[in-house]
């Protein structure tokens, strides 16, 4: 009985837990709505929610957890919170942190998530709802007045005429709201002035007006937005009277000066287009100046040829045909040669001479004749001369003999076209004629040109554009040249048979040549490779010019406008339908000239403008515009070579395998009078290391010479690490008399190869003083440097007492009170001096030498 009444206690207590428990059980996650739209006014911090905020929880009416203890807002710098305004019901608040501002944001997005008390009062077993999202617009109240975008409105109009707009004057307001941002009207405070004013700003005459009487009239405008609240500060209007318009360019010079280095230059920054407020349709204009009387052209690099096609990665093998005369290329002495300080040599050829190329001077290939490229300079004579145009006029012709055969081809001009005659087999293929017809060739000017020979195609290359041939064959008419290996420029050998009388009046016909064809015209830098021609980037890296015109401000270019460049950078044309769009773009063609060191002088400028109408009758005429670009004088750059004047090494230096550094401290500087901007330098390998005054010095050649008699190469050498120099893009050339160091390099560069060049004597050689001068330049040798002069000497031991040691010493001090321009020759050490008792002390520093009297 007991234990049953123990099992129905204990079955009690159990359920009465079990009922406790289920009360405190937190089963459901509160319940908001997905989405909710909120205004706040700028001036208040309460946000008016739709629908208002209310989280519900299925619990309820459970203590805790059928209660909502507080929202939560997700998002980085939201300036709002909320707040539980009734735990039971669930309702909340949205209110700004701190004042808000439309003009700074005008919305505002992020979620909200309610969340419950939990089982208690320490809210443990607290369950949120799923995240809400809020938008909240900021309404705007109108707390700013219209402000003007100008304190003076300025405009002109011409005598005697009505305008529906003279001007436009416009103010702002930054309110955020479209009622309270808008500018609603504008009002004439001015009274009795003959302009009216309208809603959107626009002003207009109400009457004509006179150029006689008061010429700039002046009046005061405001402004008020929508909510009738007028501008903190009043505008100014100044309306100019002008007397009757003529169309025409206005606020331009005549004159204009370019600064050497500096960059880019606006052409017309001031100038606009005066139309008299004609309607037009369109305007296109052209920009040309005229440089053809520059070098070739205009301005190039003025490095030398070989230089050039270094720097520009020029496929390497060219052969100079027309070098400068000298003992070794001594077939041009004969040809006239214009004075100028291009990258190569110009020669004249005046239609009845002509030079031929010795056989030992051509490349080496037998049958890659009909794989090759010219490439050369011509400004044509065309127009001058009776003959000129009627008669074709050979370049050059070339005969090639191909490992027992033979080929030919001739390269001439004839009137505006230029051909290129190729005979791939004198003994069996008919030959074959490529024709171009160019304005280039007969226009007088300089152009450059390339021909690509990969039989049977041939490309042509005209200061970088391609053209394509007109092929014509030719079947034998022409009778084929002698099988002779021979080439000739500015004209070419005809074989034809001579008749010459002999004895008793009889006459017997023999063979031989004559020269005709005679080129008329300048000619320069004509090479010869045996390949194909050089890229598109490399003939323009070679032969475009440094300066010309340009348009960069393409981003600013207006609505219908465009703009076009001819490849040589001399023209550049605008199209364009709205004047003012138009003057802007003009005002952004520039002239540029990337050299450091340009051509000084007078550049011709023209401006042409065509205007059309709507209708023809009536039509505006521009009248062209003539100036002149001046390049001015650049100041040249001072090459400064500095270095100790003499040395003195011990004996095994001079006979050891490194030899003796020459100028083992050379210093080479570059100075000019003013700084130059780095980054309008002219083309040249970039380097870290800059002269002193800011300029990046390129030279191009540097050569150590010897003073007095030439090294005898039995037991005398002058050497460098040829290979370090030719890693760097330098070349060398040694001889008996000098060695050469060619390229182009920075300062740097040519220090440190300089540095390393050393001489070195034999082990039984006798020993000299030897002297040594080195001289750099840049731009083909356009601008030299001083020249440098040192002595080498020996250094003798200290229980030396040979008299031809004395000397030796006694004549290195005597030398040392010498300037260095009065080294010449070398000091030998005589072993034949008259006797006697002399007594000496030589260390490094001092020498001391006492004879007897």
């Amino acid at each position: 009985m007991i234990q049953r009444d123990f099992c129905l206690s204990l079955l009690l207590v159990t359920a009465v837990l079990h009922t406790v428990t289920c009360n405190k059980g937190n089963k459901h996650k509160p319940w908001m709505e997905a989405q909710y739209q909120g205004i706040i006014m700028e001036n208040d911090n309460t946000v008016l929610l739709n629908p208002p905020l209310f989280a519900l929880d299925k619990d309820a009416p459970l203590r805790y957890a059928g209660e909502i203890c507080g929202f939560r807002i997700h998002g980085s710098g939201t300036p709002f919170e909320a707040v539980v305004l009734d735990r039971t019901t669930g309702e909340g608040l949205i209110r700004a942190k701190g004042p808000v501002d439309c003009e700074a944001q005008r919305e505002h997005t992020f979620t909200i998530q309610a969340h419950d008390c939990g089982e208690g009062p320490d809210g443990s077993n607290s369950k949120k709802s799923h995240k809400a999202t809020v938008h909240v617009r900021v309404n705007d109240v109108n707390e700013f007045a219209p402000v003007f975008g100008e304190r003076v409105f300025r405009a002109s109009i011409t005598e005697g005429r009505m305008y529906e707009r003279v001007l436009r004057v416009q103010a702002w307001d930054q309110d955020c709201s479209p009622q309270y941002s808008q500018v609603c009207f504008y009002q004439i405070l001015t009274p009795n002035v003959p302009f009216t004013i309208d809603n959107d700003g626009y002003i207009k005459n109400t009457q004509p007006l006179q150029a006689s009487g008061d010429r700039l009239i002046r009046f005061t405008v405001t402004a008020y937005d929508c909510g009738k609240k007028r501008a903190v500060e009043d505008a100014e209007v100044e309306i100019q009277v002008k007397p009757t318009c003529k169309p025409s360019w206005r606020g331009w010079n005549k004159r204009i000066e370019y600064v050497p280095g500096s960059g880019s230059l606006a052409l017309f920054p001031t100038i606009h287009l005066e139309t008299c407020e004609e309607p037009i349709w369109s305007i296109q204009a052209t920009v040309e100046i005229q440089t053809s009387h520059i070098a070739k052209g205009c301005d190039r690099d003025n490095y030398s040829e070989r230089s050039l096609r270094k720097l520009c990665g020029a496929a390497p093998g060219d052969v100079d045909l027309l070098p400068p005369s000298s003992p070794a290329y001594n077939w041009t002495h004969s040809l006239p040669i214009q004075d100028t300080q291009d990258s190569s040599p110009v020669f004249w050829f005046n239609g009845s001479q002509s030079v031929e190329v010795p056989p030992g001077r051509l490349p080496a290939g037998g049958g890659a004749a009909d794989h090759l490229t010219l490439s050369f300079w011509l400004k044509h004579a065309g127009g001058s001369g009776g003959k000129s145009g009627k008669e074709e006029e050979v370049l050059l012709c070339n005969t090639v003999q191909n490992d027992g055969s033979f080929s030919h081809y001739t390269l001439a001009v004839h009137g505006c076209r230029i051909s290129f005659l190729y005979w791939s087999l004198l003994d069996s293929a008919h030959p074959v004629k490529f024709l171009w017809k160019l304005e280039q060739i007969c226009d007088v000017e300089w152009h450059h040109y390339a021909l690509s020979l990969e039989f049977p195609t041939v490309a042509l290359y005209v200061d970088g554009v391609t053209y394509d041939p007109a092929l014509m064959h030719d079947n034998g008419a022409l009778t084929p040249p002698k099988r002779q290996a021979r080439m000739m420029i500015g004209g070419c050998w005809t074989d034809e048979k001579i008749s010459v009388k002999v004895n008793d009046g009889e006459t017997s016909r023999t063979s031989g040549s004559s020269v005709g064809r005679f080129l008329r015209g300048y000619v320069s830098g004509l090479s010869l490779r045996l390949g194909p021609v050089d890229s598109r980037e490399v003939i323009e890296c070679l032969y475009a010019c440094k300066e010309g015109l340009q348009y960069t401000d393409f981003d600013s270019l207006g609505k219908g406008m465009k703009v076009h460049v001819n490849p040589a950078q001399s023209q550049l044309s605008l199209e364009g339908d709205d004047a003012l769009s138009f003057s802007r773009a003009l005002q952004h063609v520039e002239y540029l000239n990337s050299l450091q060191f340009p051509t000084p002088g007078v550049r011709p400028l023209k401006l042409q403008t065509t205007v059309r109408c709507l209708t023809d009758e009536g039509c505006l005429t521009v009248p062209d515009l003539d100036g002149y670009l001046v390049v001015l004088q650049p100041d040249a750059p001072q090459v400064q070579l500095a270095g100790s004047p003499r040395s003195a090494h011990p004996v095994s230096d001079f006979q050891g395998q490194l030899g003796v550094p020459i100028f083992p401290d050379l210093r080479i500087t570059c100075t000019v009078s003013h700084n130059l901007p780095p980054n309008k330098l002219e083309r040249a390998p970039r380097s870290d290391v800059q002269s002193p005054d800011g300029i990046e010095c390129a030279l191009e050649r540097c050569e150590i010479g010897v003073v007095g008699d030439d090294l005898n190469p039995e037991y005398e050498s002058l050497s460098l690490d040829v290979s370090s120099a030719w890693q760097r893009g330098l070349e060398t050339e040694n001889s008996s008399r000098s060695l050469r160091v060619t390229g182009v390099q920075n300062v740097a560069v040519y220090e440190d190869i300089l540095r390393s060049v050393s001489y070195r004597t034999g082990a039984r050689a006798t020993l000299y003083a030897r002297k040594f001068h080195v001289s750099c330049s840049e731009m083909n040798g356009r601008y030299i440097s001083n020249q440098l002069y040192t002595e080498v000497d020996v250094l003798h031991g200290i229980h030396a007492v040979s008299p031809s040691h004395l000397l030796s010493a006694q004549q290195f001090i005597h030398n040392a009170h010498q300037a260095p321009a009065e080294l010449s020759g070398h000091a030998l050490v005589s072993a034949n001096r008259s006797s006697g008792r002399w007594n000496c002390t030589h260390d490094l520093h001092m020498v001391t030498i006492t004879h007897p009297q």
